[in-house]
């Protein structure tokens, strides 16, 4: 998607980049604003007491942790996932902004395409620990504009040698950012346990 939504295939599609990225950026925020605080209500379902005990954080920890097991493929076993991507046959069959705002929701939203790390489940599971309906859409709110940022970083690219260029950094990056996720995974169930083992209630 990123070598198709940029300012030199903008520009070849007679589009504006700058509109289908804020397009974009607004709608994959606004996507996972939506699905934290969806977690954020279902969790109110179960009691806090219970949410807030030591079993309730003890189990979003193994939550976490059997992520970061799929996400290392421990056993052969993978990520649960649909198997479906954003459709690319928009792109030139659309105007460039209902491609932004189309792709932009469904990528905020994280969990209705390819769910490609576990990072993504861990948000739902932490916006339904709290419970707290602004809590969790603002935690979905930064998902969704963390979801968005390669695409921003697809400014300036006006020719073939500057995309591929850009698309290099974006795969070194990639590696950065699921070695940042499995730590970021791997300290929240730590500071899950502790807080479990302190008794909380």
């Amino acid at each position: 998607m990123l070598t198709s939504i940029s300012p030199f295939g903008e520009r070849a599609r007679a589009s504006r980049w700058w509109l289908t990225t804020t397009a974009y950026v607004l709608s994959s925020a606004l996507g996972g604003t939506a699905v934290g605080l969806l977690a954020a209500l279902l969790g109110t379902l179960v009691p806090e007491r219970w949410r807030w005990s030591g079993a309730g954080f003890g189990l979003a920890a193994l939550l976490l942790v059997v992520g970061l097991l799929l996400d290392l493929g421990v056993g052969g076993a993978r990520l649960p996932s649909w198997r479906r991507q954003v459709d690319e046959a928009w792109i030139g069959r659309y105007r460039g902004w209902v491609v932004g705002v189309g792709f932009g929701a469904q990528l905020g939203l994280g969990v209705v395409t390819i769910v490609t790390s576990s990072t993504t489940y861990a948000v739902l599971v932490l916006a339904a620990l709290g419970g707290t309906p602004w809590a969790g859409a603002l935690l979905g709110l930064v998902f969704g504009l963390v979801r968005a940022l390669p695409l921003v970083g697809m400014a300036g690219v006006h020719s073939r040698e500057q995309l591929w260029a850009v698309l290099r950094r974006v795969e070194l990056g990639a590696r950065a950012a699921e070695v940042v996720a499995r730590v970021g995974l791997s300290t929240g169930a730590a500071a899950l346990v502790w807080t479990a083992m302190g008794g909380v209630s």
